[in-house]
């Protein structure tokens, strides 16, 4: 192991192992996973300015959620006056389109160093004792298709995990759908009963032709007349980017349960900590924003 990986790497190791001894009385073989709980909510503690910040952006982003609608509709077929309009309006608001994923990124290089930690057979240069720890019986150091495998007492560990995380990231998916309600869907309403049919762009057809007379006793004289077919309005780019984030707001919460499939057991436990984490930030998000004109905060989302 080189030198720079290698200190962070001894750091987490005495710091988990120090944990460990402190939780031992209460959690007996539970310790040393509870202290990988722990120093994931030390970290956690630690980003909460971050954290703050991606919070006023969610925050942020729902209060102004009305006014990106009207522009999209406003500004429908001009991508890229939509594009400086939106830009200009979370520069004002201090915000962004992505806000919330800094918190999410600046804990990557701490899962890897967990991930190393529980990877290496010594460190700084003596027996690593982490892995001789373990949960239910699965070792910590140990790999959901390594060791006895997916069908074992250490699979059911595993797979009970993974049921956590993907609990955790249905919970976290729902809540990020209230919190940010799809625009699109709003800015272009399908029709259906009860509801207005979306008002058609210009739909005309070369070649119509136009009969006028030309005076009495004349033969009137067809004159075509030629327009322009223009099909439905072009998805904008603001239409498209909220789009992707919407995407992004369903399908990451469970791109924890495929991680977790590839790291250490250890690492999972630090998933499980920080994700439920996210979701009690979610949550208190959900309860504090005020209710936007048209949105009950209460509704299914299904």
């Amino acid at each position: 192991m080189s030198v720079f990986p290698g200190v962070p790497v001894d750091a987490a190791y005495h710091v988990v192992s120090g944990l460990a001894g402190l939780l031992a009385p209460l959690a007996g073989g539970l310790a040393t996973a509870a202290a990988i709980a722990a120093f994931t909510v030390a970290i956690r503690l630690l980003l909460l300015p971050l954290s703050y910040r991606a919070i006023r952006g969610m925050a942020a982003q729902a209060r102004i959620a009305p006014r990106v609608q009207a522009l999209q509709k406003q500004h429908a077929g001009q991508p890229d006056r939509l594009q400086r309009e939106l830009a200009a309006l979370y520069q004002s608001e201090g915000t962004s389109m992505f806000a919330g994923c800094l918190p999410a990124l600046a804990q990557w290089p701490v899962l890897s160093v967990l991930y190393l930690l529980f990877r290496s057979p010594r460190i700084a240069g003596a027996p690593n004792a982490l892995l001789s720890h373990g949960l239910f019986g699965a070792p910590l150091g140990s790999h959901w298709l390594g060791g006895a495998g997916p069908f074992s007492a250490q699979g059911a560990v595993f797979a009970g995990l993974f049921l956590l995380l993907a609990g955790i990231g249905w919970l976290s998916a729902r809540l990020a759908r209230r919190i940010n309600p799809p625009s699109a869907r709003s800015a272009t309403p399908a029709a259906g009963p009860g509801t207005l049919a979306a008002k058609p762009a210009r739909t005309t057809a070369t070649g119509l032709a136009r009969t006028t007379a030309t005076g009495p006793n004349r033969s009137p004289v067809t004159r075509a007349t030629r327009t322009t077919v223009t099909g439905p309005p072009q998805a904008t780019r603001g239409n498209t980017a909220a789009s992707v984030s919407a995407a992004l707001a369903r399908v990451v919460p469970y791109f924890t349960v495929a991680v977790a499939a590839f790291v250490p057991l250890a690492a999972g436990v630090y998933l499980l900590t920080t994700t439920a984490w996210t979701l009690a930030e979610r949550a208190f998000v959900q309860r504090a924003l005020p209710t936007r004109p048209g949105i009950d905060r209460r509704e299914g989302t299904g």
